[in-house]
């Protein structure tokens, strides 16, 4: 078991895969609508003269997210007696080039608006730095919060994540990176079930409605009432052309206006979707919708603008949904400390939030703090003993971390006792019996790891990372007849699982089949060489927030 257990590896059942297809095809559709299609379309090849230094490159957006043309661009390097400075063209784009290795600070002024100077930025020769700024009023003030607790910070801009520091090794890196994308996914409300649409079910018949519009077919209320049976039943492109025509009939109507950038949405028409919301909220300051705005821009590529419209809804509705919805956004763009205190915050004022407590656990352990996020997850799944979210998470976390977390091993031992038919459960169990056993010379616990894992593969034949490791128990034991039977069963359930290719290798390298071994090597290669390319990819395409305190900022720790 030695070299084996510290692997992030996980059964494939309801998000505890993280799929680099599922998570390719989210970050397609962000750089497909995304606001940065423009800029990376107009960029051009860097010129050898470029390629010598550092380059920032960025947009200026007003508070409405509109690009800003003529803005001044002003880049200060520590320790230089002058700015440099630039204008933005018609698309609000700047660009500086051939910079020397340095810290330096970015701002933006136009017709007396001005954005926040960026925190310092330091720069190596050879960096790319993607900064998008916001213009707004000198000295003006946040929007009054709902709350006693107030955030002492500003989201200033992005940048693109090219040089992404973290904590610990790739292996806990990319663990912090898939929990705060599965964070995502404890949201209560999914796309399509906004509480604008009421989902109970409606007693009037399709036959009945259908006849009303006949009869009346410039009605507001025939339209209205059967595209809204539709929506209701999730036909959406059947719910939009009667939606569009009763808000031809009655734009003013504020429930089918809602209702209609719900099938908008759900169409994938992202786009009118968030024009109708912007209509709405034109006429109503609803965290609500501001909370939908949210979620709209973060799907249209516009994370700068989906987290100011999360902080407006949380502001207007301190509710427990609103907390989530804006610390997750932070999370995601990897500004871990301001989601630690936006999720702290939201368990003050909502203390049995279960999701809070585990989604400010993945904060803490991206922020390598990772006996607090045991603690607080191990709390979680207190909080709410039957949900096996907190469950799965901290077992991402034992597996990654660098240590093994005191408090985990006896709530998986729960999760298995609640849950003796769950791969999962038995799987990540049987991970932190392992790491634990890794600390003393004694084997004693080897034929529980093992039960537990055969118990995992026998529930799920495609838990391949299950094989995997009962392939690792058996060469630890210089068993390679057994292993290589276990490998293969581990790539047969994901042929993409490098380290069984590797592994496999090893074990026909130990038994002189060199030429098998040779091979499983080679594939194993190409494997991390495309698994790397697509992380660095995901890692470009995901911006990461750049962040202003607003006063000194309390710990995380406290």
């Amino acid at each position: 078991m030695v070299n084996g257990w510290h692997k992030p590896r996980y059964c494939p059942e309801t998000r505890i895969r993280w799929s680099l297809l599922i998570w390719g095809l989210w970050v397609a559709l962000v750089a497909i609508a995304g606001v940065f299609g423009p800029v990376r379309a107009a960029a051009q090849k860097p010129s050898p003269q470029e390629l010598k230094g550092a380059t920032i490159q960025g947009r200026v957006f007003d508070s409405a997210s509109k690009p800003v043309a003529d803005a001044v661009v002003r880049l200060e390097r520590t320790g230089a007696r002058a700015p440099s400075q630039t204008q933005t063209d018609a698309a609000g784009a700047f660009k500086f080039s051939a910079l020397s290795t340095g810290s330096y600070t970015l701002s933006a002024g136009k017709a007396g608006l001005r954005s926040r100077a960026t925190a310092p930025l330091a720069l190596s020769d050879g960096d790319r730095k993607h900064i998008d700024l916001v213009l707004e009023a000198p000295g003006a003030a946040a929007q009054p919060m709902g709350f006693s607790d107030a955030p002492n910070f500003t989201v200033a801009g992005v940048t693109d994540w090219t040089a992404v520091g973290g904590h610990g090794s790739d292996s806990i890196l990319r663990t912090s990176e898939d929990l705060a994308r599965e964070t995502l996914a404890l949201k209560g409300q999914s796309a399509g079930q906004h509480p604008s649409v009421d989902v109970k079910n409606d007693n009037r018949s399709e036959s009945t409605l259908r006849t009303a519009l006949a009869t009346t077919p410039g009605s507001f209320a025939a339209n209205h009432q059967l595209g809204e049976f539709y929506l209701r039943a999730g036909r959406y492109s059947d719910s939009l052309p009667l939606l569009e025509a009763a808000y031809r009939i009655d734009p003013a109507n504020n429930e089918n206006e809602r209702e209609l950038a719900l099938a908008y949405e759900n169409s994938g028409n992202l786009q009118q979707a968030r024009e109708h919301i912007a209509n709405l909220l034109k006429r109503q300051n609803d965290a609500e919708l501001h909370r939908i705005a949210g979620e709209l821009d973060e799907k249209l590529g516009k994370p700068l603008a989906a987290v100011q419209e999360y902080q407006q809804a949380a502001s207007l509705d301190p509710s427990e949904q609103n907390y989530f919805a804006w610390g997750s956004e932070l999370l995601l763009h990897r500004a871990v400390w301001q989601a630690a205190e936006v999720f702290r915050n939201g368990i003050k004022a909502h203390p049995q939030s279960a999701r809070l407590q585990t989604a400010l656990g993945t904060a803490l352990f991206a922020g390598a703090l990772y006996d607090e996020a045991a603690r607080t997850l191990c709390a979680a799944s207190d909080l709410d003993p039957a949900n096996p979210e907190p469950y799965i998470f901290m077992g991402k976390v034992e597996i990654a971390a660098p240590a093994p977390l005191p408090c985990i091993e006896p709530k998986l031992a729960r999760f298995v006792q609640q849950n003796p038919d769950s791969s999962v459960a038995n799987y990540l169990y049987a991970m932190a019996i392992g790491k634990r056993q890794q600390l003393s010379a004694s084997k004693a616990d080897s034929p529980q790891v093992e039960a537990l894992l055969t118990k995992a593969v026998s529930l799920d034949a495609k838990c391949s990372d299950g094989y995997l490791q009962l392939g690792i128990l058996a060469a630890s034991q210089h068993n390679y007849e057994k292993a290589i039977p276990l490998y293969t069963k581990a790539i047969d359930a994901d042929p993409q699982l490098g380290e069984a290719h590797y592994r496999l290798g090893v074990a026909y390298d130990r038994l002189g089949e060199r030429g098998k071994a040779a091979q499983e090597y080679q594939l194993h290669d190409e494997i991390e060489k495309r698994q790397a390319a697509a992380i660095e990819q995901e890692r470009r395409d995901v911006k990461q927030f750049v962040v202003v305190q607003g006063q000194p900022a309390k710990s995380v720790t406290q």
